[in-house]
């Protein structure tokens, strides 16, 4: 995790400046500002419509009585290819385009997704689950998407619901 950390916060900036610089020299000062203006304004139009279009999906599908097909994870995806385009450099640009476009989306989600599972697997990641009373508590999972839980102890002030699907007679 650190090594990414540092990726994010010192190796990533040292190059959009490069890169910037690079470009401002190439192209002149007016022009490389103009670019970023213009990335900057095309990602906030396309993160609102595709952000608007993951939401408008998941509201049909539930309407329908389905699982929206695009999880949480692809409009937190969205956001934050937003934001990356939002900021300035290229880099940044070229990352928030990647994951902005629904099928480089779908591959990244399916990645976190997959990397989750195994974290939660092997008990290296911890889930979070919040009370009632507003109280958290962690614990290790051991299970993965799509498996039911083991029946556990009740804690006080959770909510112990089981869902099912009709259409299926179970």
């Amino acid at each position: 995790m650190a090594k990414y950390l540092l990726l994010a916060f010192i190796v990533v900036p040292v190059l959009e400046l490069y890169l910037l610089v690079v470009l401002g020299r190439q192209l002149g000062l007016a022009p490389t500002l103009g670019l970023l203006l213009v990335t900057a304004l095309l990602g906030s139009v396309l993160a609102k419509r595709e952000g608007r279009r993951v939401l408008r999906s998941w509201q049909t599908q539930v309407a329908q009585g389905r699982v929206p097909e695009e999880g949480i994870l692809s409009g937190a995806l969205v956001l934050l290819g937003g934001l990356l385009l939002i900021l300035p450099g290229f880099i940044t640009d070229a990352v928030g385009l990647f994951l902005l476009l629904p099928p480089t989306r779908r591959w990244v989600a399916g990645r976190v997704r997959r990397s989750m599972e195994r974290g939660m697997a092997t008990g290296s990641m911890r889930v979070t689950t919040w009370t009632w009373s507003g109280s958290a508590q962690s614990r290790p999972s051991r299970e993965t998407f799509g498996t039911p839980s083991p029946p556990s102890r009740q804690i006080p002030g959770e909510v112990d619901a089981e869902f099912t699907d009709d259409k299926s007679g179970r």
